[in-house]
């Protein structure tokens, strides 16, 4: 069962806007969040098995802060696991982009490999066009116009760069159908390379080995099944885990959190509206 007290105060600080249809951009996905709350924002971005962009389009600047304390403003692009990030900002209000790590490279004209697991000024990949859509997602009049603008962009850049080996894509589609329980040596034999073959082409075209990648796949189903109100143990059982202190290890590992403070965290709880649709059902 749902725990609805997390979606409550979700709701209560967030407007969340999505898209009336799916992106015409295959592995592209959109959500739009206003924040309706006079307190100012101050999140973790939590990994997720996709390349982020956050562009914001009104209100007060983002400053976003890393591990080491370099902190940046504005639109900016989360590569995968990319650490101890923090969201700042009031009255923020912006469009999330998720790309799955299969069209990053060829939408963001950079592979994820070189995003090198950290968060970049949006600016510095795209140039003007990043400024250009800031600005006319800041006099869009509405979020489906916001939507369009941002998908025409996206759908402008899309084949920027070129796209990954097939046997890259069923590797990585292996991993997320399996939410992360699968073996490197079943991954590369369902392909038919060796190992090694495996690791060196999916590291440099997704940009995490295939190990670390089906580990942020498996952590990111966990933290949902965790704001769903699972106990830990049973989150732990359910997804794979060899005990509950593997989970613990995982998540302070990816988060800096623990599993208790990860399932009462509201960047979570809004998420799983924003992107429900996006995701494999999760109750079994």
């Amino acid at each position: 069962m749902r725990s609805t007290v997390h979606e409550r105060e979700a709701v209560a600080r967030w407007h969340v806007a999505r898209p009336p249809r799916p992106s015409r951009t295959a592995g592209v996905s959109l959500a739009g969040f206003g924040d309706r709350s006079p307190d100012p924002v101050d999140l973790p971005v939590i990994p997720h098995p996709a390349v982020t962009l956050i562009v914001e389009c009104g209100g007060g600047p983002l400053v976003v802060s890393d591990a080491t304390g370099r902190q940046q403003r504005g639109s900016f692009v989360a590569g995968l696991a990319p650490g101890a990030v923090r969201m700042r900002g009031e009255n923020v209000t912006c469009v999330e982009v998720h790309l799955s790590p299969l069209v990053a490279y060829a939408v963001l004209g950079v592979c994820p490999a070189e995003l090198d697991r950290s968060v970049l000024a949006l600016e510095d990949l795209w140039g003007r066009d990043a400024e250009r859509l800031r600005e006319q997602l800041d006099a869009a009049a509405s979020w489906d116009d916001r939507f369009s603008l941002t998908e025409a962009l996206l759908a402008r850049r899309s084949g920027t760069g070129p796209s990954v080996d097939p046997e890259v894509a069923r590797a990585w589609d292996r991993i997320s159908v399996s939410r992360g329980r699968v073996r490197v040596a079943d991954l590369a034999a369902g392909v038919g390379w060796s190992r090694r073959r495996l690791w060196s082409r999916f590291r440099s075209q997704i940009g995490l080995a295939p190990k670390h990648a089906a580990m942020l796949v498996r952590f990111r189903h966990a933290a949902h099944r965790l704001t769903a109100g699972g106990s830990a143990s049973r989150v732990a059982a359910e997804c794979g885990y060899a005990d509950q202190s593997h989970l613990h290890r995982e998540i302070t590992a990816f988060t800096g959190m623990t599993p208790t403070a990860l399932a009462g965290d509201p960047r979570l709880a809004v998420e799983d509206i924003a992107w429900a649709q996006h995701r494999v059902d999760e109750t079994g």
